[in-house]
């Protein structure tokens, strides 16, 4: 079984994107039409789900570079006593991309995680293809795409039907394959070597937290402060993401070894999930990576 899976990354996702988009051009199908199963977590979410709508990655592309700016428009500084941005713009984007679509509606496989934070658990919502564990199949596609994109600080939680409140997935999945995995065993009664997975990230960062003479590190040192204009940057949570993301990425490449494509890129230097200034760069990383991996992602869609 061939699933694909999107780490979360913010504006960073225009990397996955772009060789997505390559990958399409390449073989003038959906991608949809080249996986069985697809899951994204954060930013990754909107284009899973794009993916299992058969959106063209070139009409989601355009989506990130219209909206970008208008998403990480900062309403405060420091994120304080509100969050740093408001969810207006990204709800926007995100409903005018998935329009009145419920869960019911998606009967290919997707996996969105997401956590519930008025109950502290992990969760992941999931589309209608039988499994049992699916919860609610009422609610809008965008919903669930919001809730596991609503990172906290940056973004508010989003509440879902007053029932309970939604935070970013990426607190505990920002990459899903181990979610795919573990779907795969439980649900589809799947052994590790029928398990092929394509797992794509947003770029490796080089996050610098440099020796300094003051051993006392609070909230300055976690999440600097950018001179003059003073707003804090999300050095703290990026490289939490980007830990999680590894970390997983190490686990499934050896339970599943040759079964497991990893598909990302040294960025090399820190490039802020908020920062929308790094668009075009990310996108020809991403269309440089699918030309070096283009043997292997080939290998894996005609296997």
């Amino acid at each position: 079984m061939k699933m694909l899976c999107l780490d979360g990354g913010g504006i960073r996702g225009v990397f996955a994107v772009s060789i997505l988009q390559e990958i399409e051009k390449e073989y003038n199908r959906p991608i949809a039409d080249l996986v069985d199963l697809v899951a994204g977590t954060s930013t990754g979410s909107i284009i899973a789900s794009s993916v299992s709508i058969k959106k063209p990655m070139k009409e989601v592309l355009s989506g990130y570079q219209k909206y970008g700016k208008q998403i990480f428009t900062r309403q405060a500084k420091v994120g304080l006593f509100k969050s740093i941005y408001s969810d207006r713009q990204l709800r926007r984007f995100i409903m005018q991309a998935f329009g009145k679509r419920k869960l019911k509606d998606i009967t290919s496989p997707l996996l969105i995680p997401a956590v519930n934070l008025t109950h502290g658990r992990p969760f992941v919502h999931r589309s209608n293809y039988g499994n049992k564990a699916a919860k609610d199949m009422t609610i809008h596609l965008w919903d669930a795409v919001l809730s596991s994109c609503s990172a906290p600080v940056y973004f508010p939680p989003n509440n879902i039907g007053n029932d309970y409140l939604s935070i970013d997935g990426g607190l505990w999945a920002n990459n899903p394959s181990l979610v795919c995995i573990t779907e795969g065993l439980e649900y589809f009664k799947l052994k590790l070597e029928d398990i092929e997975i394509l797992s794509i990230g947003t770029g490796l960062q080089k996050i610098d937290f440099t020796i300094q003479k003051n051993k006392y590190w609070g909230v300055k040192q976690w999440l600097p402060f950018q001179f003059p204009s003073m707003k804090v940057t999300p050095k703290l949570l990026d490289l939490a993401l980007q830990l999680s993301s590894e970390s997983v990425s190490y686990q499934c490449s050896h339970l599943l070894g040759s079964n497991y494509i990893r598909l990302n890129k040294e960025l090399g230097e820190e490039v802020p999930f908020d920062d929308v200034t790094y668009m075009d760069e990310l996108i020809q990383f991403g269309q440089s990576v699918y030309r070096e991996q283009k043997k292997v992602i080939s290998e894996f869609l005609s296997s």
